[in-house]
């Protein structure tokens, strides 16, 4: 079977929707597609009759890439009001082999979860942190090991309900079935997981249209995130204000002559626009990319403020992404403020080398490796589907209303 994976990251500022295949452990880009994300800010849908149309346009992009629709998808969820718990679960195994199963896992993960949970919140991911059988042996994976009893030691993401139902419905209005969800962090550091962060503690940076992201990491597990109501469209709107400009005319302005720091701008290098007052003024480098540059230091200097409230241990490597980061002389504001121990993250996998990308590429990752850890291979296309492009079974629910009981079913149905 083909292992075929689609998510979506729903931004303030567009759709992004990938399609990817897993060969050979290495993600194979198929398709890419983007539509302006309208009817949603600072991550929440404030209009879905306008979200519908939008991903009913960006489902089509990709469909048309492709040639098939696409029914099934991973999506992420704002990562606003957050709240993460360690917790732990145990289960007997009841099987006549005494080996432990999927369905172990699950009732074990259960346990862990059971009265954790907040009325008003949703339980939007589960993380196995550490298995042990029969109180002694720790083990990653246990699965299909020999045991009387299973202990799971886990992570809880918790986010309010109303931040993931509005979206997830919107998704289900065309037709699309939610298969898997995740917070935008834990996407981020799966695109960009290597063997040296998953031995180190460090801190991701998402900097949106919206919002900025602050994720701290040990060994691989989240441990704490906020996020600040701070972003890319604050560039916009700084511009705007200072040259009386329309937000578009702004961001225009921005694309086209704006860098991330100015210490190499250009004064000389200059641009005609027409401002709100019909006036035809002239904007250079040097003073747009300080106008950029003044804003984006206050952010970072708010990461670097916030990354030392969530944690008093040792940061060993800071790692930023978002659209932003593609902007010019990017890597000279990250120096200057936070010296060599940040960098700006680069999306390695071929069609979709843009940070803004990464949230919807690493999803992808991470849905891969809770189907590793069910030993389990899926796609989101039939094999009638997957030959096309070439030339589930019982689900286990933590409760009937649950969204993740929901998505178990695809890991850990027997």
């Amino acid at each position: 079977m083909r292992k075929i994976i689609a998510s979506i990251d729903m931004g303030s500022n567009s759709l992004k929707l990938v399609v990817g295949e897993f060969l050979r452990n290495k993600l194979n880009i198929l398709a890419v597609a983007e539509e302006s994300s309208i009817g949603i800010q600072f991550g929440k849908v404030i209009n879905k009759e306008e979200v519908v149309v939008a991903l009913k346009k960006v489902f089509a992009k990709a469909e048309d890439m492709i040639g098939l629709p696409i029914k099934k998808v991973v999506a992420s969820i704002p990562s606003q009001n957050a709240t993460l718990e360690i917790s732990e679960g145990k289960t007997t195994i009841t099987n006549e082999d005494r080996c432990v199963k999927s369905i172990d896992i699950v009732r074990a993960m259960q346990a862990a979860s059971y009265n954790k949970i907040k009325q008003d919140d949703e339980l939007a991911c589960i993380i196995p942190i550490g298995f042990k059988i029969d109180e002694e042996r720790v083990l990653l994976n246990p699965i299909n090991e020999n045991a009387e009893k299973l202990e799971v030691k886990t992570l809880l993401i918790t986010v309010p309900k109303k931040n993931v139902h509005s979206l997830i419905d919107c998704i289900e209005k065309i037709g699309v079935e939610v298969i898997d969800i995740a917070p935008t962090s834990l996407g981020d550091y799966a695109c960009f997981q290597n063997s040296s962060l998953k031995n180190d503690i460090g801190a991701i940076i998402n900097i949106g249209q919206d919002t900025t992201t602050v994720s701290v990491f040990n060994k691989g597990i989240i441990l704490n995130t906020a996020v600040i109501e701070l972003g890319g469209r604050n560039l916009d709107n700084d511009i705007a204000y200072v040259y009386k400009l329309t937000l578009s005319d702004a961001r225009h302005v921005k694309e086209k002559l704006g860098l991330a720091h100015n210490r190499l701008a250009n004064p000389e290098n200059k641009m005609e626009v027409t401002n709100k007052q019909g006036e035809i003024i002239k904007v250079d480098q040097y003073e747009v990319s300080s106008i950029i540059n003044s804003r984006l230091e206050e952010i970072l200097k708010l990461v670097k403020k916030q990354i030392n409230l969530l944690t008093k241990k040792e940061i060993h490597y800071i790692m930023i992404t978002g659209g932003v980061t593609e902007m010019s002389d990017f890597a000279l504001l990250i120096e200057e403020i936070f010296g060599h121990h940040a960098k700006i993250a680069s999306v390695a996998e071929l069609g979709a080398r843009d940070n803004k990308y990464s949230a919807s590429v690493g999803l992808m990752k991470y849905y891969e490796n809770k189907l590793q850890l069910r030993k389990k291979e899926f796609s989101i296309f039939s094999l009638e589907e997957q030959e096309e492009l070439s030339g589930y079974g019982r689900k286990v629910n933590f409760s009937e209303d649950s969204i993740l009981g929901k998505l178990f079913g695809y890991f850990f149905d027997n």
